[in-house]
């Protein structure tokens, strides 16, 4: 599909009035007229921006089990979530899922069936939409399954997360173990009973971390780690090839990270229209330009997740747009991914 889009401030160093065209799902030249039979957009009034990376996409989890015990099937929740991506200018999924010791949502039906629906209903979709995969580190039976997957290109990023320490520390505050007990369907006893049974293998757990992390190098797959305590454990992780910092537990982690030139990750993953916000927000309060925040959720994921063929709008790269009407709470007009018009909210755009 050609398109052609006219009238729009386009983002490049800062936003430029200038025409594009995109041919063959990448941007083809700027300022050049139309190819013939181009579907034609006229964005007058409107910014034209790289499209959105998202590469922690917790808000998954609520399309599989919106509540407690209510849960949806995969394939629907896969299908529905991309819509909602679509229509907040997501181009780009990362859809985050726990694989961990529980049963129920995080457990490893869910995760497997996950793996093999983005496998099947990948060209259905309209978001390169790919599977971050959020191992629990005390998962320790997952590990031949996570090595096979890494073997055969199924998993796009690799976290590590330790949620089994947290747990035992908070076991006696209902009021922070509900909801974990809640998702698995055990009573309180059984569950707390199986805590202890998993974490009494803690002693393997570092040599099976090593082992994913090699296997997730020679994969070339980016790996995170999550909620990373001290300085020290950051460097641990970067020992084992972890080049992202997710969520670092405090300030002198992050820094850590930030002096090492890591790419941290903090969250706006929750609500998939807090993505295409916050920059708005960043730049009204003068913390950055709006062409250095939009990069924050364009640009930088994409080069953290060695994405090197989109986030920035350029001649030769994917053709991940975004058009969006400034305001209060910017609108998504429209979304192009890889060169397709995937979400259309105006159809005063056509002319």
């Amino acid at each position: 599909m050609a398109i052609s889009i006219t009238g729009g401030d386009i983002l490049g160093e800062g936003l430029e009035r200038r025409d594009l065209a995109v041919a063959d799902g990448l941007i083809a030249a700027f300022d050049t007229a139309p190819r013939a039979g181009a579907l034609r957009l006229d964005a007058t009034g409107l910014l034209v921006l790289p499209g959105l990376v998202d590469c922690h996409g917790d808000a998954f989890e609520r399309h599989v089990m919106p509540r407690p015990r209510v849960a949806f099937d995969i394939d629907l929740a896969l299908k529905d979530a991309d819509r909602a991506l679509l229509a907040n200018g997501i181009t780009t999924a990362f859809h985050g899922v726990t694989w961990s010791w529980e049963p129920g949502l995080r457990g490893a039906q869910n995760a497997r069936a996950l793996a093999e629906s983005i496998d099947k209903l990948q060209p259905e979709l309209g978001a390169d939409t790919r599977f971050h995969l959020r191992h629990e580190t005390f998962n320790l039976d997952a590990e031949p399954q996570i090595l096979d997957w890494l073997a055969q290109g199924r998993i796009g990023v690799l976290a590590f997360n330790d949620h089994t320490e947290g747990t035992l520390k908070t076991r006696h505050r209902p009021d922070k173990i509900g909801k974990m007990v809640e998702r698995t369907g055990l009573s309180t006893e059984a569950f707390m009973a199986l805590v202890e049974t998993v974490y009494a293998r803690k002693s393997e757990v570092e040599g099976s971390i090593a082992r994913l992390a090699a296997a997730a190098r020679a994969a070339g797959v980016t790996m995170f780690s999550h909620d990373d305590m001290t300085p020290d454990m950051r460097a641990w992780y970067r020992s084992l090839g972890v080049t992202v910092a997710e969520f670092p537990i405090d300030e002198a982690t992050a820094r850590a990270a930030e002096a090492h030139g890591e790419a941290i990750v903090f969250g706006l993953d929750y609500y998939y229209p807090a993505l295409a916000l916050a920059p708005f927000l960043l730049a009204r309060r003068g913390a950055a330009s709006f062409a250095e925040a939009w990069a924050l959720v364009s640009r930088a994921p994409a080069q953290a997740l060695r994405l090197d063929d989109r986030g920035v709008i350029a001649p030769g790269k994917r053709a991940d747009l975004v058009l969006v009407e400034e305001g209060p709470h910017p609108r998504i007009v429209a979304t192009i991914a890889a060169g397709r018009l995937v979400h259309l909210a105006d159809q005063r755009l056509l002319g």
